[in-house]
């Protein structure tokens, strides 16, 4: 019995090490890419010999990469803030009081998460040009609030069901604190690996977007990396170590955030598939 279980375990760990393997060659590819010189046409599977750093500080700046960094680090930031308050504080009341509007709106938000976004590019481009936010931070952030609540709104309504327990909430009730005292004090701070993976789910989206931004944020100004590398690599089709290195630096900023709170996205996963 014991043969069999470490025979499965090992057909399993070389599996996921082949898929593993399988999925860092892109990135193998895009690296060695952006450390050749320009001229350098040797094998995109060897290192170059020496590395040319500075593809890096060109792409930069012929990218136009600082100023779509800053437009989309504000996107995406005040994007998450308002997903993480409003989605935890609508998905509270959803969680804790079965009612038949409860209920309803409950199914309504997963029944949404079905629908592509794309459906509603048309009349939502025709109501931002009625109402003047073309080329506004601000279309951008409500848009993608809109397209992720429903979904924040479903992680956090399960995660609060299946883990934390009714008890502390209503210790806190008999103490005299308010609703709104309970879950700010009591339930909020105990989301923290529901959070997590909001932010890597929502930001990772959200930073990446390019259907609507390419729509939205037509100037320059407001342009986000998606949009920026689009245009810097349709400009220098020719110059693939100059379009890797951008495609590095514009990934760098999730790949850091992930790095940052897989620990807590990893401890929700578990509580889920534990409790759940």
């Amino acid at each position: 019995m014991n043969y069999t279980s470490t025979k499965k375990k090992t057909i399993l760990s070389i599996v996921a090490i082949i898929i593993t393997l399988f999925h860092t060659i892109p990135f193998y590819v895009l690296i060695t890419t952006s450390l050749k010189a320009k001229g350098d046409f040797s094998s995109k599977w060897v290192f170059p010999k020496e590395w040319s750093w500075e593809n890096f500080s060109e792409a930069w700046g012929q990218a136009n990469l600082g100023n779509a960094l800053w437009n989309t680090t504000i996107i995406t930031f005040f994007a998450a803030v308002l997903l993480i308050i409003v989605g935890s504080m609508a998905a509270y009341p959803l969680a804790r009081r079965q009612t038949r509007l409860n209920k309803f709106m409950y199914m309504f938000f997963v029944a949404i998460m079905v629908i592509p976004p794309l459906a509603a590019l048309v009349p939502l481009y025709q109501l931002v040009v009625n109402i003047g936010m073309m080329n506004t931070h601000e279309i951008a952030i409500f848009n993608n609030v809109a397209a992720f609540l429903p979904l924040t709104i479903f992680l956090y309504a399960g995660f609060i069901r299946s883990t934390i327990p009714k008890s502390l909430e209503e210790a806190a009730r008999i103490d005299g604190a308010s609703t709104m005292g309970i879950f700010f004090r009591i339930v909020f701070p105990l989301l923290k690996p529901v959070t997590a993976s909001v932010l890597i789910i929502a930001c990772v989206f959200i930073w990446n977007d390019y259907q609507f931004a390419i729509f939205f944020l037509q100037d320059k100004s407001v342009q986000t990396m998606t949009v920026a590398l689009s245009s810097f690599f349709g400009e220098n089709a020719n110059n693939l170590n100059l379009v890797a290195a951008a495609a590095i630096i514009a990934m760098m900023p999730m790949v850091i955030l992930f790095l940052f709170l897989q620990k807590y996205f990893i401890k929700g996963l578990a509580s889920g598939s534990v409790k759940g």
